[in-house]
């Protein structure tokens, strides 16, 4: 694990049954750590090398650092010194290419929300495969409130809380409870700040207990979903289902195959055993 220090992103792995689960934090508590250039640029080497030099990966956690903060945003005194629409473009584009990392990272992303996610923090959380939050999480998009509108993976939020409470919430600029995040459906879970590190853990195992091939191709499935309209996105499970039968386990087995024959040994084992 890479030494903490007060700014950095560090990566924590561990062992599971049938591969790792990385856990990646956000160090930067005396900020609510917020996102400045450095830390963005670190954030998306992370998710992009992660992937690549861990074949057994099954998912990643993120998180921030402490108990009070996620990610409170984009750092505002590094956006209140830029001093021209260049060098705006280049800063949100560093945020755009951490979020997009996010998404396309092979595995799912878990999103452990701990307190507060806010601006370029909830666009993080939103970039997230699922996300559990605290009790004591802050959802919010304030940037109206600083002269400028909420932009890049902002534009996922129709898809997760519709486009009515969408327009509130970037117009208004309001903070939400994680309560009512729960009941938007911005996140899928909610529990006590005591607890969020087994919501997280019933998940994993939830993951293990599946085909890791399998979650791969619905992840990327799903990601062109997201691109496609109803009849292309239809047509692309076809490919996606026959590929699954590619010989690539033990024996020359595909995953389907041999899941699928461990499946009816038990159901067999199980049913000899009620005779």
């Amino acid at each position: 694990m890479a030494a903490k220090n007060a700014e950095a992103i560090t990566t924590s792995f561990a062992r599971r049954l049938n591969g790792q689960v990385a856990t990646i934090t956000i160090c930067r508590p005396s900020k609510l750590n917020s996102l400045n250039s450095h830390l963005l640029e670190n954030l998306t080497n992370t998710f992009h090398e992660i992937p690549r030099k861990h074949s057994d990966l099954i998912a990643v956690v993120l998180t921030g650092e402490g108990a009070k903060s996620f990610v409170g945003g984009a750092d505002i005194g590094e956006m209140g010194s830029l001093e021209s629409p260049a060098a705006a473009r280049q800063f949100i584009t560093r945020v755009h290419h951490a979020c997009k990392s996010i998404r396309e990272c092979p595995v799912p992303v878990i999103g452990r929300v701990n307190g507060y996610a806010l601006g370029a923090g909830l666009e993080v959380a939103a970039s997230c495969d699922f996300r559990v939050a605290s009790t004591n999480a802050v959802f919010g998009m304030p940037e109206v409130r600083i002269g400028v509108p909420s932009v890049v993976e902002a534009a996922l939020l129709p898809g997760l809380i519709g486009w009515g409470r969408t327009r509130r919430f970037l117009m208004l600029g309001d903070n939400i409870s994680a309560t009512e995040a729960l009941q938007w459906g911005l996140v899928e879970k909610v529990v006590e700040p005591n607890v969020l590190d087994e919501a997280v853990e019933g998940w994993i195992r939830h993951l293990e207990q599946n085909g890791p091939l399998a979650v791969r191709r619905q992840k990327a499935l799903m990601r062109q979903w997201e691109q496609l309209g109803l009849d292309e996105g239809v047509k692309a499970g076809i490919p996606a289902f026959g590929q699954s039968f590619e010989s690539e386990g033990p024996g020359g087995l595909s995953e389907p195959s041999r899941l699928m024959n461990e499946f009816l040994a038990t159901k067999e084992k199980s049913k000899k055993s009620k005779l």
